[in-house]
């Protein structure tokens, strides 16, 4: 019975988390680690824990109120969890088990010292440390006590923090088990916290030491700065000494209390440089045994360190697999692709297999190796153009690293690598008629996809898809497609350096570009306005929208009056742009055909605040405002020196940016396209392997990748643990923020604007469509969450072509994510919003409703009072 509530930690197995929580577990392996000393101690068991539970009066209908309770509500989760502790806390611990513990505590020592730690079963862990969530004690000081603070321990499980904890990790309350260390106390003459990886940084190499006089808690509680040192092969290659006033130090009889430092020692380092080294050399064998970074609490005493808890680092990103030991620099493809939310695996393997150039995974998300193109002095510049050109956070990152001494090796030849950046073969006439054949050569490839893969399923579809993936493939690669988006965009730049030049006019392009024809996601959100006015003078189709919930409304819908026509009005939409949906590079999200309820709030505003015919309309007013741009400029060029040729040139660059500007979006349907036929194709096979008892649901496919997922279904089995452990990642992986550039050290760079040309205190980002606009921000995570009025200004932190038919009602525009081509900066131009994108931290340095400034043509935010 002993056994049942009460273990050794050195019997401890590292795998015992569901038996001792995670902090025991990993004081058990600690203590199996050569030359790594940890304080003898047992840990109270989770059973322990369970009996407890069992004999708490209402606990049940207690924790029923809390999962029901919304985490925002601060309140309401305080009074329900300080009531759930208070009840653990007044169960009696049976004589039993109050033996079992005392039983243990006569094995170390009944009036020693020790420390009452809690060790939860969701603590510790790979992807979330839960660090801090519930309580420790120190110095505890006779049975008596011990028993109490163990009760303490139990009942902290239901802190606050540690409540609002899991139900953001979405974890539930009632799967997690409290156990808890007993370990004796050490009486340090300093201590602290060993980072193996730097925490800011991510760098793997750069090893952290954060140290202070006495116990810990004078650091954890913030009482001081600690001392310190960056510890790098083997050496201190940086440190900062703090003035230590203050310090935290053991009663006799028990508890701990803060104590003034001698101001002779205040400025004295907690370690020397050799110590530091030593315990950083400690923390390395730590780290190699859990196979990952670690966060390391340790106490120096007379005659070495103690490590009193480890846990991995989960707030660092991941590093791409590359197989070998060789530097690499890898460049972020969700921020170029404005979707730098994590990646299910059948999305991210997906992308992989129809990507023109080899990309690697990692945290979910998706990097492309630049290493060799910075290596080569030749493809270099053309690298960092391109690049920056879409996003000049990219840039700078990339030339950090490049400052970094040795990192990229320079090489004399970067070996085969695709034309250089930013160049097209060869130049093609001004013929719109080659947009429409480009258009015509995509429509007929998808239509023959659509045709033959309906005959194919099992091993056959997987198969044919790998073939279809190639001639996704030849379509993207199409060297005539390249060169129409290429024509554009250079007659884009070459209209604002020119402009600017001769006219000293910033993004003059912005406005030559508003209603170019052949841009299939500003289309998009115009033909909503369409629709809108099919609905606009149907009172009971309106007032059945608004009650709209479920995704089947439009079979209700054809039942009220007018519902007909105004399903087929949706219908006809969603038969166009039905595969778009926010996130729309990661296949496995719902697409608006699959959850056509997506735009009905869209819609209705679009009801609400325009005006019959307001999609022509909005779209003839641009073309004038293009045209009479375009005038503008060109009398204003006549008048300079040699001004004719000046016109001359610019009037044939304004005819090709709009001939071929609109083009520019045409890809990227085609390829959600393509990726809707694919999708609903894997979601029949998903639903054969339901219905043959081998996968749950069929969503749970979109946790395996492509090549596992065609095993599946070659096998007809699948290893149910490796679906639960994906999905438990994926979960983990939206606490982390990719990186825009990433390095094999595992260093995290998202560049910096090197500007002094915005007021001071101005958010700084990148120009993308000209114009300045003053209004309410509305900070919208989540597009089907939008609540916008006419004048309002966009802020989130990306878009993409899902995000168009918002766009239509609001002033500007501000994304935290973008360039100068991604797709949000397109489609403001089209519009002609004023939008900076690129803006850091732009959800949260504006708040909601406050009233904010847009600079687009300067590209800075400024918050107003």
């Amino acid at each position: 019975m002993i056994e049942q509530y009460v273990r050794d930690l050195r019997q401890v197995d590292p795998t015992w988390v569901a038996v001792v929580g995670g902090k025991g577990a990993h004081l058990g392996a600690l203590s199996r680690i050569d030359d790594v000393r940890v304080p003898d101690g047992f840990c109270v068991t989770t059973d322990a824990f369970r009996r407890i539970m069992t004999q708490a009066p209402s606990i049940d209908d207690q924790l029923d109120q809390l999962s029901r309770v919304d985490p925002d509500d601060r309140q309401a989760v305080r009074t329900l969890s300080e009531r759930i502790r208070r009840t653990i806390e007044e169960v009696v611990i049976p004589d039993d088990l109050a033996a079992a513990i005392t039983g243990a505590l006569a094995r170390f020592g009944e009036q020693a010292a020790y420390a009452v730690r809690s060790s939860a079963t969701a603590e510790d862990l790979p992807t979330a440390s839960f660090a801090g969530q519930q309580d420790t004690y120190l110095n505890v000081v006779g049975p008596a006590a011990i028993l109490q603070h163990v009760s303490r321990c139990w009942a902290s499980l239901f802190t606050e923090r540690a409540v609002i904890y899991r139900r953001r990790g979405g974890i539930d309350h009632r799967t997690v088990l409290m156990a808890v260390v007993v370990q004796r106390m050490v009486f340090p003459q300093a201590s602290g916290i060993l980072f193996t990886a730097d925490p800011v940084t991510g760098d793997r190499e750069v090893a952290t030491v954060d140290a202070g006089f006495g116990l810990g808690e004078a650091l954890v509680s913030g009482l001081v700065n600690p001392d310190v040192f960056r510890v790098r092969d083997g050496e201190v290659v940086a440190k900062a000494i703090a003035a230590k006033e203050r310090a935290v130090q053991a009663l006799p009889a028990g508890g701990t209390r803060e104590v003034a430092v001698d101001a002779r020692r205040q400025e004295q380092p907690a370690l020397t440089d050799a110590q530091a080294v030593s315990l950083v050399r400690l923390g390395r064998r730590i780290e190699a045994h859990f196979g990952g970074p670690q966060d390391i609490e340790w106490c120096l005493v007379d005659d070495g360190f103690r490590i009193v808890q480890s846990r991995p680092i989960t707030t660092l990103f991941p590093i791409p697999e590359a197989g070998d030991e060789e530097n690499h620099v890898y460049v972020s493809v969700g921020h170029g692709q404005m979707m730098t939310d994590p990646m299910k695996p059948l999305g991210y393997s997906m992308w992989q297999l129809t990507a023109m150039v080899p990309m690697h995974e990692a945290g979910g998300r998706l990097f492309v190796d630049v290493t060799r193109r910075l290596a080569s002095p030749a493809s270099r510049a053309g690298l960092l153009d391109a690049l920056g050109k879409a996003d000049p956070l990219v840039r700078d990152a990339l030339e950090t690293v490049l400052e970094r001494e040795d990192f990229v090796p320079s090489l004399p030849d970067a070996g085969p690598g695709g034309p250089p950046a930013g160049g097209a073969p060869t130049p093609i006439p001004t013929d719109p008629a080659i947009v429409t054949e480009l258009i015509e050569r995509s429509r007929v490839s998808i239509a023959a996809l659509e045709r033959d893969i309906r005959t194919k399923t099992g091993p056959e579809l997987f198969d044919f898809l790998l073939e279809a993936f190639e001639e996704h493939k030849r379509v993207l690669s199409d060297p005539l497609s390249i060169q129409a988006i290429m024509a554009g965009m250079e007659a884009t730049w070459w209209l604002n350096d020119k402009l600017q030049e001769w006219l000293g006019e910033k993004n003059a392009a912005d406005t030559l570009t508003l209603s170019a024809p052949d841009n299939v996601t500003s289309e998009m959100g115009l033909a909503l306005l369409d629709v809108a006015d099919v609905i606009r003078p149907l009172p009971e189709v309106l007032a059945f929208l608004r009650e709209v919930e479920g995704e089947d409304f439009l079979d209700e819908l054809a039942k009220v009056a007018g519902g007909s026509e105004a399903r087929d009005a949706i219908e006809a939409y969603l038969d166009r742009y039905g595969m778009r949906c926010a996130g729309e590079i990661d296949i496995t999200r719902p697409r608006w055909r699959e959850r056509p309820a997506t735009l009905v709030p869209v819609l209705l505003d679009n009801v609400r605040i325009f005006e019959p015919g307001a999609a022509e309309r909005r779209f003839e007013q641009g073309r004038l405002k293009a045209q009479k741009k375009e005038q503008d400029v060109l009398s204003r060029l006549r008048t300079l020196p040699d001004g004719d040729r000046k016109a001359d040139e610019t009037q044939r660059m304004i005819e090709r940016v709009r001939t071929f500007i609109g083009y520019r979006e045409y890809p990227k349907y085609g390829i959600i396209s393509r990726y809707f036929v694919y999708k609903q194709a894997l979601l029949k096979e998903a639903e054969r392997l339901v219905r043959a008892g081998v996968l749950p649901e069929r969503e749970d496919s979109f946790y395996l990748t492509f090549q596992e997922l065609r095993d599946v279904v070659r096998a007809n089995r699948v290893d149910d643990r490796l679906i639960q452990q994906r999905k438990e990642a994926f979960r983990s992986y939206h606490e982390l923020t990719p990186p825009r550039v990433l390095t094999s050290d595992g260093e995290a760079l998202n560049g910096a604007y090197r500007r002094e040309d915005a007021p001071v205190g101005a958010l700084i980002g990148v120009p993308v469509s000209a114009g300045t606009v003053e209004g309410r921000a509305r900070v919208v995570l989540d597009m089907a969450e939008a609540d916008l009025e006419a004048g309002d200004i966009l802020v989130t932190t990306f878009t993409d072509p899902s995000w168009s038919p918002l766009f239509v009602g609001i002033a500007g525009l501000v994304t935290e994510v973008g360039g100068l081509m991604t797709h949000g900066a397109v489609i403001a131009r089209e519009y002609g919003l004023p939008a900076v994108v690129g803006v850091d931290r732009a959800t949260s340095l504006i708040r909601d409703g406050q009233r904010i400034r847009v600079h687009g043509t300067d590209g800075y935010v400024e918050i107003l009072p």
